[in-house]
């Protein structure tokens, strides 16, 4: 035979509540827990409603200076002034178009008579006004390499002609 024993499990809803002198306490009745719990809450309601229907308190009503405030915030964000007239618009000027660098190129090279380097051309760029570096530090590569891209893609319809190395000319397209 074995000397272990086979333990019983006893849960929380097993056990009996014991006083004192092994006297066991009687449970309570579900409904006197629920008709207390339901009192407060009863009470806890009747509370909310009293401060609801009463209105606002002292704290929360604003100032003369507080509600003319909002009149005028609520009038600005209907587009009107506090009177109820509309607030007059201020037309925006329209932002001028930004010519890129290979645009003003091809004005540049179309204006000049003799071929130009893409060093000579960012110059002449940036002394009428056309256009200006960001800030780069090799403008002219860019350039020298946008127009080679664009006269390899579109050939004799584009804004540029090669005229020698590294020198440029007003193509067909200008």
């Amino acid at each position: 035979m074995s000397t272990k024993t086979k333990k019983t499990s006893s849960t929380p809803a097993m056990k009996r509540a014991v006083g004192p002198g092994g006297k066991r306490i009687p449970k309570r009745k579900p409904d006197a827990a629920v008709s207390s719990t339901e009192r407060r809450r009863k009470a806890a309601l009747a509370e909310i409603n009293g401060r609801l229907e009463g209105g606002r308190q002292d704290h929360e009503v604003p100032s003369e200076k507080e509600s003319a405030n909002n009149a005028n915030v609520e009038a600005a964000a209907k587009g009107k002034t506090a009177n109820g007239e509309k607030a007059p618009k201020t037309p925006k000027a329209p932002k001028p178009k930004r010519v890129s660098a290979l645009d003003a190129a091809a004005q540049v090279l179309a204006a000049s008579e003799v071929p130009m380097r893409a060093k000579e051309m960012i110059a002449a760029m940036e002394t009428k006004g056309l256009w200006r570096s960001p800030g780069g530090k090799t403008p002219e590569a860019t350039l020298y390499a946008a127009i080679i891209r664009e006269i390899a893609a579109k050939g004799t319809a584009a804004r540029f002609k090669k005229h020698e190395r590294g020198i440029f000319v007003a193509g067909k397209g200008a």
